[in-house]
Protein backbone atom coordinates (compact mmCIF):
# COMPACT_ATOMS: atom_id res chain seq x y z
CA UNK A 1 0.00 0.00 0.00
CA UNK A 2 2.79 2.48 0.61
CA UNK A 3 4.53 1.22 -2.37
CA UNK A 4 1.92 2.20 -4.45
CA UNK A 5 1.47 5.44 -2.78
CA UNK A 6 5.12 6.05 -3.12
CA UNK A 7 4.46 5.77 -7.28
CA UNK A 8 1.29 7.46 -7.39
CA UNK A 9 1.38 10.65 -9.05
CA UNK A 10 1.02 13.82 -8.34
CA UNK A 11 -2.72 15.14 -8.07
CA UNK A 12 -3.91 18.96 -9.76
CA UNK A 13 -4.12 19.64 -6.17
CA UNK A 14 -0.85 18.46 -5.16
CA UNK A 15 0.20 20.59 -7.93
CA UNK A 16 -1.36 23.39 -7.04
CA UNK A 17 -0.15 24.11 -3.70
CA UNK A 18 3.52 23.57 -4.35
CA UNK A 19 3.29 26.26 -6.91
CA UNK A 20 1.28 28.81 -5.26
CA UNK A 21 3.25 28.00 -1.76
CA UNK A 22 6.78 28.18 -4.06
CA UNK A 23 5.97 31.27 -6.23
CA UNK A 24 4.61 33.00 -2.99
CA UNK A 25 7.65 32.24 -1.31
CA UNK A 26 10.05 33.10 -3.97
CA UNK A 27 9.05 36.76 -4.18
CA UNK A 28 9.31 37.17 -0.77
CA UNK A 29 12.91 36.07 -0.90
CA UNK A 30 13.27 37.88 -3.93
CA UNK A 31 12.32 41.18 -2.33
CA UNK A 32 14.66 40.04 0.81
CA UNK A 33 18.00 39.20 -0.54
CA UNK A 34 17.78 42.44 -3.26
CA UNK A 35 19.01 44.10 -0.24
CA UNK A 36 22.14 42.15 0.23
CA UNK A 37 22.82 41.98 -3.41
CA UNK A 38 22.92 45.61 -3.68
CA UNK A 39 24.40 46.08 -0.19
CA UNK A 40 27.93 48.07 -1.11
CA UNK A 41 25.39 50.40 -3.13
CA UNK A 42 22.92 50.89 -0.73
CA UNK A 43 25.63 51.91 1.93
CA UNK A 44 27.06 54.60 -0.14
CA UNK A 45 23.36 56.28 -0.72
CA UNK A 46 22.14 55.56 3.29
CA UNK A 47 25.49 55.34 5.20
CA UNK A 48 27.31 58.27 2.91
CA UNK A 49 28.69 60.29 6.18
CA UNK A 50 30.76 57.25 6.84
CA UNK A 51 34.20 56.42 5.82
CA UNK A 52 34.29 53.88 2.87
CA UNK A 53 34.79 50.53 5.22
CA UNK A 54 32.57 51.53 7.78
CA UNK A 55 29.47 51.86 4.77
CA UNK A 56 30.15 48.54 3.92
CA UNK A 57 30.28 47.77 7.39
CA UNK A 58 27.03 49.26 8.26
CA UNK A 59 25.06 48.03 5.05
CA UNK A 60 25.77 44.56 6.27
CA UNK A 61 24.86 45.08 9.53
CA UNK A 62 21.45 46.67 8.38
CA UNK A 63 21.16 43.65 6.05
CA UNK A 64 21.67 41.91 8.90
CA UNK A 65 19.12 43.22 10.92
CA UNK A 66 16.55 41.70 9.15
CA UNK A 67 17.95 38.07 10.27
CA UNK A 68 17.96 38.76 13.60
CA UNK A 69 14.49 39.58 14.17
CA UNK A 70 13.48 36.32 11.95
CA UNK A 71 13.15 34.33 14.96
CA UNK A 72 10.84 37.43 16.82
CA UNK A 73 8.56 36.45 13.38
CA UNK A 74 8.68 33.05 14.03
CA UNK A 75 7.61 33.21 17.21
CA UNK A 76 4.40 35.87 16.32
CA UNK A 77 4.03 34.48 13.77
CA UNK A 78 3.82 30.60 14.14
CA UNK A 79 1.90 31.30 17.50
CA UNK A 80 -0.93 32.91 14.94
CA UNK A 81 -0.09 30.09 12.27
CA UNK A 82 -1.11 27.33 14.78
CA UNK A 83 -4.05 29.01 16.63
CA UNK A 84 -6.05 30.82 13.18
CA UNK A 85 -4.20 28.83 10.55
CA UNK A 86 -1.74 28.26 7.93
CA UNK A 87 -3.22 30.17 5.12
CA UNK A 88 -4.01 33.39 6.37
CA UNK A 89 -0.66 33.89 8.45
CA UNK A 90 1.50 33.37 5.23
CA UNK A 91 -0.98 36.09 3.37
CA UNK A 92 -0.01 38.43 6.26
CA UNK A 93 3.44 37.69 5.69
CA UNK A 94 3.62 38.18 2.50
CA UNK A 95 1.83 42.13 2.31
CA UNK A 96 4.68 43.57 5.02
CA UNK A 97 7.42 41.70 3.24
CA UNK A 98 6.08 43.26 -0.26
CA UNK A 99 5.04 46.86 1.07
CA UNK A 100 8.65 47.27 2.90
CA UNK A 101 10.65 46.52 -0.41
CA UNK A 102 8.73 48.85 -2.11
CA UNK A 103 9.13 51.78 0.37
CA UNK A 104 12.68 50.85 0.33
CA UNK A 105 12.44 51.77 -3.46
CA UNK A 106 11.29 54.90 -2.52
CA UNK A 107 13.14 55.99 0.42
CA UNK A 108 15.22 59.21 -0.12
CA UNK A 109 19.02 58.74 0.87
CA UNK A 110 20.58 60.44 3.77
CA UNK A 111 22.04 63.19 1.28
CA UNK A 112 18.10 64.33 1.27
CA UNK A 113 17.13 63.66 4.64
CA UNK A 114 20.15 63.03 6.87
CA UNK A 115 20.02 60.84 9.98
CA UNK A 116 15.98 59.90 9.04
CA UNK A 117 17.32 57.79 6.27
CA UNK A 118 19.30 54.77 7.67
CA UNK A 119 17.17 54.54 10.97
CA UNK A 120 14.19 54.26 8.42
CA UNK A 121 15.87 51.61 6.60
CA UNK A 122 16.74 49.79 9.50
CA UNK A 123 13.03 49.84 10.76
CA UNK A 124 12.51 48.52 6.88
CA UNK A 125 14.75 45.58 7.06
CA UNK A 126 13.67 44.83 10.37
CA UNK A 127 9.67 44.10 9.08
CA UNK A 128 11.12 42.31 6.11
CA UNK A 129 12.70 40.26 8.75
CA UNK A 130 9.68 39.89 10.85
CA UNK A 131 7.60 38.69 7.86
CA UNK A 132 9.92 35.99 6.34
CA UNK A 133 10.43 35.01 10.04
CA UNK A 134 6.84 33.61 9.64
CA UNK A 135 6.73 33.42 5.74
CA UNK A 136 9.09 30.06 5.81
CA UNK A 137 7.49 28.30 8.41
CA UNK A 138 4.01 28.29 6.95
CA UNK A 139 4.76 27.82 3.82
CA UNK A 140 6.78 23.99 4.72
CA UNK A 141 3.76 23.30 7.12
CA UNK A 142 1.23 23.80 4.72
CA UNK A 143 2.98 21.93 2.04
CA UNK A 144 4.12 19.49 4.03
CA UNK A 145 0.70 18.60 5.30
CA UNK A 146 -0.61 18.46 2.37
CA UNK A 147 2.04 15.67 1.04
CA UNK A 148 1.58 12.00 0.87
CA UNK A 149 3.59 9.90 3.66
CA UNK A 150 6.43 8.79 1.09
CA UNK A 151 6.91 11.77 -0.98
CA UNK A 152 7.20 14.73 1.92
CA UNK A 153 10.77 15.06 1.45
CA UNK A 154 10.03 15.44 -2.69
CA UNK A 155 7.54 17.80 -2.26
CA UNK A 156 8.71 20.31 0.39
CA UNK A 157 11.77 20.19 -1.54
CA UNK A 158 10.14 22.61 -3.91
CA UNK A 159 9.86 25.14 -1.23
CA UNK A 160 13.62 24.62 -0.38
CA UNK A 161 14.18 26.20 -4.32
CA UNK A 162 12.46 29.17 -3.13
CA UNK A 163 15.33 30.99 -2.03
CA UNK A 164 17.85 30.35 -4.37
CA UNK A 165 15.45 31.10 -7.20
CA UNK A 166 14.64 34.19 -5.05
CA UNK A 167 18.18 35.09 -4.96
CA UNK A 168 18.82 34.00 -8.88
CA UNK A 169 15.27 36.14 -9.63
CA UNK A 170 16.41 39.49 -7.78
CA UNK A 171 20.30 38.73 -9.51
CA UNK A 172 18.50 38.74 -13.38
CA UNK A 173 16.74 41.56 -12.35
CA UNK A 174 19.46 43.75 -11.01
CA UNK A 175 22.11 42.81 -14.13
CA UNK A 176 18.96 43.72 -16.62
CA UNK A 177 18.66 46.91 -15.10
CA UNK A 178 22.34 47.76 -15.09
CA UNK A 179 22.94 46.94 -18.60
CA UNK A 180 19.91 48.94 -19.33
CA UNK A 181 20.56 52.18 -17.43
CA UNK A 182 24.53 51.86 -17.17
CA UNK A 183 26.52 51.12 -14.01
CA UNK A 184 27.06 55.26 -13.50
CA UNK A 185 22.69 55.95 -13.58
CA UNK A 186 22.31 52.44 -11.49
CA UNK A 187 24.48 53.09 -8.83
CA UNK A 188 23.00 56.88 -8.77
CA UNK A 189 19.41 55.91 -8.50
CA UNK A 190 18.83 52.57 -11.22
CA UNK A 191 19.19 50.52 -8.02
CA UNK A 192 15.93 51.53 -7.28
CA UNK A 193 14.05 49.94 -9.95
CA UNK A 194 14.17 46.02 -8.45
CA UNK A 195 12.99 47.66 -5.45
CA UNK A 196 9.62 49.79 -6.67
CA UNK A 197 9.07 46.28 -9.30
CA UNK A 198 8.32 44.23 -6.26
CA UNK A 199 5.04 45.92 -6.02
CA UNK A 200 4.05 44.00 -9.27
CA UNK A 201 5.30 40.63 -7.79
CA UNK A 202 3.25 41.32 -4.96
CA UNK A 203 -0.08 41.77 -6.74
CA UNK A 204 0.56 38.58 -8.16
CA UNK A 205 1.80 36.64 -4.59
CA UNK A 206 -1.61 37.97 -3.23
CA UNK A 207 -3.61 36.81 -5.51
CA UNK A 208 -2.55 33.38 -5.69
CA UNK A 209 -2.52 32.99 -1.65
CA UNK A 210 -6.07 34.18 -1.92
CA UNK A 211 -6.83 31.28 -4.18
CA UNK A 212 -5.35 28.38 -2.06
CA UNK A 213 -7.59 26.52 0.76
CA UNK A 214 -6.12 25.88 4.38
CA UNK A 215 -4.24 22.78 5.28
CA UNK A 216 -6.23 19.61 5.65
CA UNK A 217 -4.63 18.47 9.11
CA UNK A 218 -5.42 21.75 10.56
CA UNK A 219 -8.57 22.31 9.15
CA UNK A 220 -9.47 18.65 10.58
CA UNK A 221 -7.85 19.70 13.99
CA UNK A 222 -9.51 22.79 13.67
CA UNK A 223 -12.95 21.07 13.32
CA UNK A 224 -12.39 18.80 16.02
CA UNK A 225 -11.87 21.41 18.40
CA UNK A 226 -7.81 20.58 18.90
CA UNK A 227 -6.09 23.24 18.16
CA UNK A 228 -3.85 24.26 20.76
CA UNK A 229 -5.25 27.49 22.91
CA UNK A 230 -1.05 28.78 23.82
CA UNK A 231 1.48 27.34 21.38
CA UNK A 232 4.21 29.49 22.54
CA UNK A 233 4.05 27.66 26.08
CA UNK A 234 3.54 24.24 24.87
CA UNK A 235 6.34 24.39 22.28
CA UNK A 236 8.67 26.33 24.72
CA UNK A 237 7.63 25.63 28.21
CA UNK A 238 7.86 21.89 28.15
CA UNK A 239 11.07 19.92 28.11
CA UNK A 240 9.83 17.35 26.16
CA UNK A 241 9.31 19.59 23.35
CA UNK A 242 12.04 22.15 24.17
CA UNK A 243 14.31 19.73 23.80
CA UNK A 244 13.85 18.79 20.27
CA UNK A 245 13.76 22.37 19.48
CA UNK A 246 17.76 22.58 20.71
CA UNK A 247 18.76 19.69 18.57
CA UNK A 248 16.87 21.15 16.35
CA UNK A 249 18.91 24.17 16.12
CA UNK A 250 22.55 23.09 16.89
CA UNK A 251 21.97 19.49 15.04
CA UNK A 252 20.27 20.88 12.07
CA UNK A 253 19.59 24.39 11.21
CA UNK A 254 22.83 26.07 12.33
CA UNK A 255 25.24 23.94 10.12
CA UNK A 256 22.76 23.98 6.96
CA UNK A 257 22.39 27.74 7.55
CA UNK A 258 26.20 28.39 7.32
CA UNK A 259 26.48 25.85 4.57
CA UNK A 260 23.89 27.76 2.90
CA UNK A 261 25.25 31.35 3.35
CA UNK A 262 28.98 30.33 2.51
CA UNK A 263 27.92 28.76 -0.67
CA UNK A 264 24.96 31.73 -1.91
CA UNK A 265 26.21 34.59 -0.32
CA UNK A 266 29.83 34.57 1.03
CA UNK A 267 31.29 33.05 -2.51
CA UNK A 268 29.34 36.43 -4.42
CA UNK A 269 31.03 38.44 -1.57
CA UNK A 270 34.84 36.69 -2.11
CA UNK A 271 34.80 37.40 -5.23
CA UNK A 272 33.50 41.24 -5.30
CA UNK A 273 35.21 42.09 -2.54
CA UNK A 274 38.54 39.83 -1.90
CA UNK A 275 39.30 38.79 -5.45
CA UNK A 276 37.99 41.62 -7.10
CA UNK A 277 36.19 40.51 -9.90
CA UNK A 278 33.54 43.16 -11.44
CA UNK A 279 29.74 42.95 -9.83
CA UNK A 280 27.83 42.02 -13.60
CA UNK A 281 30.75 38.76 -13.82
CA UNK A 282 30.61 38.01 -10.44
CA UNK A 283 26.65 38.07 -10.66
CA UNK A 284 26.43 36.25 -13.60
CA UNK A 285 28.54 33.59 -12.94
CA UNK A 286 26.76 32.81 -9.50
CA UNK A 287 23.25 33.25 -11.20
CA UNK A 288 24.99 30.44 -13.64
CA UNK A 289 25.96 28.23 -11.08
CA UNK A 290 22.63 28.46 -9.07
CA UNK A 291 20.78 27.30 -12.32
CA UNK A 292 23.08 24.33 -12.36
CA UNK A 293 22.92 23.76 -8.48
CA UNK A 294 18.89 24.43 -8.06
CA UNK A 295 17.43 20.37 -9.33
CA UNK A 296 19.61 19.03 -6.73
CA UNK A 297 16.92 20.24 -3.96
CA UNK A 298 14.49 18.05 -5.67
CA UNK A 299 17.06 15.24 -5.83
CA UNK A 300 17.76 15.16 -2.42
CA UNK A 301 14.81 15.78 -1.16
CA UNK A 302 13.34 13.15 -2.88
CA UNK A 303 16.30 10.67 -1.86
CA UNK A 304 15.87 11.63 1.30
CA UNK A 305 12.72 9.71 0.95
CA UNK A 306 14.43 6.74 0.35
CA UNK A 307 17.38 6.46 2.81
CA UNK A 308 16.69 9.40 4.83
CA UNK A 309 17.22 12.80 5.79
CA UNK A 310 19.66 12.83 8.56
CA UNK A 311 22.49 10.99 6.12
CA UNK A 312 22.23 13.52 3.30
CA UNK A 313 22.30 17.01 5.67
CA UNK A 314 25.43 15.29 7.77
CA UNK A 315 27.15 14.61 4.49
CA UNK A 316 26.68 18.08 3.21
CA UNK A 317 28.59 19.26 6.73
CA UNK A 318 31.06 16.73 6.47
CA UNK A 319 32.05 17.98 2.88
CA UNK A 320 32.16 21.65 3.84
CA UNK A 321 34.11 21.22 6.94
CA UNK A 322 36.92 19.10 4.87
CA UNK A 323 36.60 21.26 2.00
CA UNK A 324 36.10 24.96 2.16
CA UNK A 325 39.57 25.91 2.38
CA UNK A 326 40.79 24.10 -0.86
CA UNK A 327 37.76 25.36 -2.52
CA UNK A 328 38.41 29.36 -1.66
CA UNK A 329 42.02 28.63 -2.86
CA UNK A 330 40.82 27.32 -5.53
CA UNK A 331 38.95 29.77 -6.52
CA UNK A 332 41.21 32.37 -6.12
CA UNK A 333 43.32 30.84 -8.91
CA UNK A 334 41.21 30.83 -11.17
CA UNK A 335 38.91 33.96 -10.74
CA UNK A 336 42.09 35.92 -10.44
CA UNK A 337 45.40 34.37 -11.18
CA UNK A 338 47.39 37.05 -10.45
CA UNK A 339 46.32 37.35 -7.24
CA UNK A 340 46.98 34.33 -6.22
CA UNK A 341 50.53 34.63 -8.37
CA UNK A 342 51.23 37.26 -6.11
CA UNK A 343 50.66 36.16 -3.18
CA UNK A 344 52.31 32.94 -3.49
CA UNK A 345 55.85 34.91 -4.78
CA UNK A 346 55.41 38.04 -2.52
CA UNK A 347 53.78 38.05 0.73
CA UNK A 348 52.49 40.57 2.25
CA UNK A 349 53.39 40.45 6.35
CA UNK A 350 52.46 44.00 8.59
CA UNK A 351 55.48 43.85 11.40
CA UNK A 352 53.69 46.05 14.01
CA UNK A 353 53.51 46.54 18.06
CA UNK A 354 50.07 44.63 18.90
CA UNK A 355 49.57 47.69 21.18
CA UNK A 356 49.30 49.45 18.60
CA UNK A 357 47.07 47.67 16.57
CA UNK A 358 43.20 48.53 17.16
CA UNK A 359 40.29 46.75 16.31
CA UNK A 360 39.27 49.11 13.66
CA UNK A 361 34.88 49.44 14.03
CA UNK A 362 34.25 53.24 13.05
CA UNK A 363 30.48 53.26 13.29
CA UNK A 364 30.02 56.87 13.84
CA UNK A 365 32.96 57.65 11.25
CA UNK A 366 34.55 60.68 13.93
CA UNK A 367 37.32 58.09 15.73
CA UNK A 368 40.58 58.45 13.82
CA UNK A 369 43.17 55.75 14.00
CA UNK A 370 46.50 57.12 14.21
CA UNK A 371 49.20 54.79 14.98
CA UNK A 372 51.33 53.08 12.69
CA UNK A 373 49.61 50.29 12.31
CA UNK A 374 46.26 50.92 12.17
CA UNK A 375 47.30 53.68 9.25
CA UNK A 376 49.40 50.41 7.61
CA UNK A 377 46.40 48.00 8.09
CA UNK A 378 43.91 50.69 6.71
CA UNK A 379 45.92 51.01 3.48
CA UNK A 380 46.18 47.36 2.89
CA UNK A 381 42.24 46.74 3.73
CA UNK A 382 41.57 50.07 1.20
CA UNK A 383 43.19 48.07 -1.56
CA UNK A 384 41.42 44.81 -0.77
CA UNK A 385 45.04 43.20 0.31
CA UNK A 386 45.49 40.19 2.46
CA UNK A 387 48.40 39.79 4.53
CA UNK A 388 50.02 38.33 7.56
CA UNK A 389 50.55 39.87 11.16
CA UNK A 390 53.82 39.72 12.63
CA UNK A 391 54.28 40.92 16.35
CA UNK A 392 57.18 43.38 16.69
CA UNK A 393 58.69 44.81 19.61
CA UNK A 394 57.06 47.24 22.03
CA UNK A 395 57.40 50.68 20.91
CA UNK A 396 58.81 49.56 17.00
CA UNK A 397 56.85 51.61 14.49
CA UNK A 398 55.08 49.35 11.98
CA UNK A 399 56.18 47.90 8.39
CA UNK A 400 54.45 46.83 5.57
CA UNK A 401 56.40 43.75 3.44
CA UNK A 402 55.93 43.19 -0.08
CA UNK A 403 57.95 40.98 -0.50
CA UNK A 404 61.51 41.70 -0.08
CA UNK A 405 60.49 45.55 0.28
CA UNK A 406 60.12 46.98 3.17
CA UNK A 407 57.54 50.22 3.68
CA UNK A 408 57.73 51.99 7.18
CA UNK A 409 54.68 53.08 8.19
CA UNK A 410 54.05 56.51 10.48
CA UNK A 411 52.12 57.59 12.75
CA UNK A 412 49.60 61.09 12.08
CA UNK A 413 48.69 61.83 15.73
CA UNK A 414 49.81 65.44 16.30
CA UNK A 415 49.93 66.51 12.55
CA UNK A 416 48.08 69.10 11.28
CA UNK A 417 45.14 68.14 9.26
CA UNK A 418 46.42 69.18 5.72
CA UNK A 419 49.81 67.68 7.02
CA UNK A 420 48.12 64.43 7.75
CA UNK A 421 45.96 64.16 3.87
CA UNK A 422 49.33 65.06 2.01
CA UNK A 423 51.05 62.25 3.93
CA UNK A 424 48.17 59.53 4.03
CA UNK A 425 48.26 59.86 -0.21
CA UNK A 426 51.73 59.53 -0.22
CA UNK A 427 52.35 56.41 1.87
CA UNK A 428 49.08 54.94 -0.27
CA UNK A 429 50.88 55.85 -3.53
CA UNK A 430 54.03 54.21 -1.71
CA UNK A 431 52.32 51.28 -1.11
CA UNK A 432 50.39 50.76 -4.30
CA UNK A 433 52.97 51.74 -6.54
CA UNK A 434 55.19 48.49 -4.39
CA UNK A 435 51.95 46.30 -4.52
CA UNK A 436 52.07 46.69 -8.53
CA UNK A 437 55.63 45.94 -8.84
CA UNK A 438 55.05 42.56 -6.76
CA UNK A 439 52.32 41.48 -9.11
CA UNK A 440 49.21 42.26 -6.88
CA UNK A 441 46.37 43.37 -9.61
CA UNK A 442 44.08 46.30 -9.21
CA UNK A 443 41.29 44.20 -9.89
CA UNK A 444 40.57 40.46 -11.65
CA UNK A 445 41.37 40.53 -15.27
CA UNK A 446 38.46 39.42 -17.62
CA UNK A 447 41.07 37.91 -20.00
CA UNK A 448 42.91 36.15 -17.30
CA UNK A 449 39.53 34.11 -15.71
CA UNK A 450 38.87 30.28 -16.29
CA UNK A 451 35.32 31.22 -15.94
CA UNK A 452 34.66 27.30 -16.58
CA UNK A 453 36.67 26.13 -13.71
CA UNK A 454 34.86 29.24 -11.10
CA UNK A 455 31.10 27.91 -12.48
CA UNK A 456 32.37 24.42 -11.43
CA UNK A 457 33.69 25.53 -8.16
CA UNK A 458 30.49 28.09 -7.44
CA UNK A 459 28.50 25.12 -8.52
CA UNK A 460 29.72 22.35 -6.05
CA UNK A 461 29.39 25.58 -3.31
CA UNK A 462 25.48 25.32 -4.75
CA UNK A 463 25.44 21.29 -4.57
CA UNK A 464 26.30 21.36 -0.70
CA UNK A 465 23.85 24.11 -0.11
CA UNK A 466 21.31 21.70 -1.72
CA UNK A 467 22.17 18.60 0.46
CA UNK A 468 22.14 20.32 3.75
CA UNK A 469 18.65 22.70 2.62
CA UNK A 470 16.53 20.13 0.11
CA UNK A 471 15.78 17.49 3.23
CA UNK A 472 15.36 20.00 5.92
CA UNK A 473 11.49 21.30 5.75
CA UNK A 474 10.60 17.91 5.53
CA UNK A 475 12.74 16.59 8.77
CA UNK A 476 11.97 19.70 11.00
CA UNK A 477 7.95 19.12 10.08
CA UNK A 478 8.55 15.59 11.32
CA UNK A 479 9.80 16.42 14.60
CA UNK A 480 6.84 18.40 15.87
CA UNK A 481 3.17 17.62 16.54
CA UNK A 482 0.23 19.37 14.32
CA UNK A 483 -1.00 21.48 17.20
CA UNK A 484 2.36 23.38 17.58
CA UNK A 485 4.21 22.11 14.54
CA UNK A 486 4.38 26.11 12.61
CA UNK A 487 5.52 27.35 15.78
CA UNK A 488 8.15 24.64 17.07
CA UNK A 489 9.83 24.20 13.69
CA UNK A 490 9.54 27.60 12.97
CA UNK A 491 12.03 29.21 15.95
CA UNK A 492 14.94 26.81 15.59
CA UNK A 493 15.04 27.05 11.11
CA UNK A 494 14.72 30.83 12.12
CA UNK A 495 17.52 31.19 14.46
CA UNK A 496 19.72 28.98 12.73
CA UNK A 497 19.69 30.94 9.53
CA UNK A 498 18.37 34.25 10.83
CA UNK A 499 21.59 34.40 13.29
CA UNK A 500 24.02 31.79 12.80
CA UNK A 501 23.37 32.06 9.01
CA UNK A 502 22.45 36.03 8.28
CA UNK A 503 25.08 37.10 10.08
CA UNK A 504 27.92 34.92 8.38
CA UNK A 505 29.00 37.92 5.49
CA UNK A 506 29.52 40.08 8.36
CA UNK A 507 30.89 38.25 10.84
CA UNK A 508 33.55 36.39 8.13
CA UNK A 509 34.51 40.18 6.86
CA UNK A 510 35.21 41.61 10.47
CA UNK A 511 37.34 38.70 10.69
CA UNK A 512 39.05 38.86 7.92
CA UNK A 513 39.76 43.05 8.55
CA UNK A 514 40.79 42.23 11.88
CA UNK A 515 43.32 39.50 10.97
CA UNK A 516 44.17 40.23 7.71
CA UNK A 517 44.08 37.01 5.76
CA UNK A 518 41.25 36.69 3.48
CA UNK A 519 40.42 33.20 3.86
CA UNK A 520 40.69 33.58 7.87
CA UNK A 521 37.05 34.31 7.15
CA UNK A 522 36.08 30.68 6.46
CA UNK A 523 36.63 29.52 10.00
CA UNK A 524 33.10 30.53 11.29
CA UNK A 525 30.96 28.56 9.05
CA UNK A 526 33.61 25.52 9.21
CA UNK A 527 33.29 25.88 13.00
CA UNK A 528 29.71 25.85 13.23
CA UNK A 529 29.44 22.87 10.33
CA UNK A 530 31.31 20.58 12.53
CA UNK A 531 29.90 21.17 15.70
CA UNK A 532 26.45 20.72 13.92
CA UNK A 533 27.77 17.36 12.50
CA UNK A 534 29.31 16.20 15.68
CA UNK A 535 25.55 17.03 17.34
CA UNK A 536 23.61 16.07 14.73
CA UNK A 537 24.90 12.26 14.27
CA UNK A 538 25.03 11.52 17.58
CA UNK A 539 21.73 13.50 19.20
CA UNK A 540 19.36 13.62 16.08
CA UNK A 541 16.99 11.16 14.96
CA UNK A 542 15.66 9.76 11.29
CA UNK A 543 12.09 11.28 10.74
CA UNK A 544 11.51 9.87 7.41
CA UNK A 545 9.10 7.45 8.36
CA UNK A 546 7.13 9.13 10.63
CA UNK A 547 3.57 9.43 10.49
CA UNK A 548 3.04 13.46 11.15
CA UNK A 549 -0.73 12.66 11.07
CA UNK A 550 -0.48 9.63 13.96
CA UNK A 551 1.62 12.31 16.34
CA UNK A 552 -1.38 14.44 17.32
Amino acid sequence: MAKAAAHKPMTPEERKVIFASSLGTVFEWYDFYLYGTLAVIIGKQFFSNLDPSSQLIFSLLAFAAGFIVRPFGALFFGRLGDMIGRKYTFLVTILIMGTSTFIVGILPGYASIGVAAPVILIGLRLLQGLALGGEYGGAATYVAEHSPQHKRGAYTAWIQTTATLGLFLSLMVILGTQTLLGPVAFADWGWRVPFIASIALLAVSVYIRLSMRESPAFSKMKAEGRTSKAPLSESFGQWKNLKIVILALVGLTAGQAVVWYTGQFYSLFFLTQALKVDGPTANILVALSLVIGTPFFIVFGALSDKIGRKPIIMAGCLLAVLTYFPVFSALTKAANPDLAAAQAKNRVIVTADPAECSFQFNPTGTVKFTSSCDIAKQVLAGASVSYDNVAAPAGTPATIKIGDTAIPSYTSRGLAPDEARKKDAEFKKLVADDLKIAGYPAKADPAKMDKVMITVILSYLVLLVTMVYGPIAAMLVEMFPTRIRYTSMSLPYHIGNGWFGGLLPTTAFAIVAQTGNMYNGLWYPIIIAAVTLVIGTLFIKETKDVNIYARD
